[in-house]
């Protein structure tokens, strides 16, 4: 008799890769001077996983992104996208980075979204989107240009490929800046807290345009202090505070039932926020 529920190699194949990491962080430590503003991080993203890392202001959230986007080093510990070590300890538990060539592939696989947007301002909407693919990547410039107007297109943005940043409102301009990082095609985006510098209202604008790509299975980690939306579009939750994880599981587990006192006192400023079950 015919085993209907056997495994086929097709099926493994996309397990095993659904298992391996996108991106994985390994007991990083940071220091700015004598401070050390991030302890023993460790964590990892799958495929289409949204990770959102939430705590109160000065807990490293940011310093966390910078390290793991190559804007920041960092003293000990390993970082790695996929099969690319970018650093990893010695000996002496000192992390040594690759170098060039493996920093350069890393910048490859991921894109960033700043608060402030980091447009240019003399160029239009379209150059901006396009520049790094062509410019930076060497990418066919007709293939990438079709890309950036359907990603402007996505981004609800149809008609002001001409338009300067100075004549888009602030939510607009963010969403060119998803826009810009979806052009380079990565394997994970982050963005830091992308709604920080926007009004309410151009804040669910965007808020929006991150839950789509969300329901597309984008990988992405977000660091927000937007609790209702990190409740509702995250696959894991991570709570930082004072340079440590402090608890990390699902939406569930951290925002609605958490554990631990400092995750507790700091959801309480929330509240009023439309966290509850």
């Amino acid at each position: 008799m015919t085993d209907t529920n056997q495994t086929t190699p097709e099926a493994t194949e996309l397990a095993n890769e659904q298992e391996k990491a996108v991106l994985s962080v390994e007991s990083l430590e940071k220091s700015f001077g004598d401070a050390m503003v991030l302890k023993d991080i460790s964590f990892e993203v799958h495929p289409g996983e949204v990770v959102s890392i939430i705590g109160p202001s000065g807990s490293g959230k940011s310093t966390l992104l910078r390290c793991c986007t190559l804007l920041e080093t960092f003293e000990s510990g390993a970082l790695r996208y996929g099969d690319l070590t970018v650093a990893e300890n010695n000996a002496s538990s000192k992390a040594v980075y690759s170098g060039k060539d493996v920093a350069k592939e890393a910048r490859k696989r991921f894109g960033l979204v700043f608060q402030n947007f980091n447009l240019f301002p003399h160029y239009s909407v379209l150059r901006n989107v396009m520049e790094a693919p062509v410019i930076v990547e060497g990418k066919d410039k007709a293939e990438t240009e079709k890309l950036a107007r359907a990603l402007l297109k996505q981004m609800g943005l149809e008609g002001r490929e001409n338009a300067y940043p100075c004549e888009l409102s602030g939510g607009q301009q963010q969403r060119v800046a998803i826009a810009r990082a979806l052009c380079l095609q990565p394997d994970i985006l982050f963005f830091d807290e992308p709604t920080s510098a926007l009004d309410p209202e151009l804040t669910q604008e965007v808020l929006k345009v991150i839950r789509a790509l969300a329901e597309e299975h984008m990988t992405m980690v977000i660091v927000t202090h937007e609790m209702a939306f990190a409740r509702d579009v995250s696959d894991k939750i991570i709570f930082m505070d004072k340079g440590v994880i402090v608890e990390e599981g699902t939406p569930d587990q951290v925002i609605n039932h958490p554990q631990h006192n400092r995750t507790k006192a700091f959801l309480s400023r929330y509240e009023s926020d439309a966290v509850t079950d």
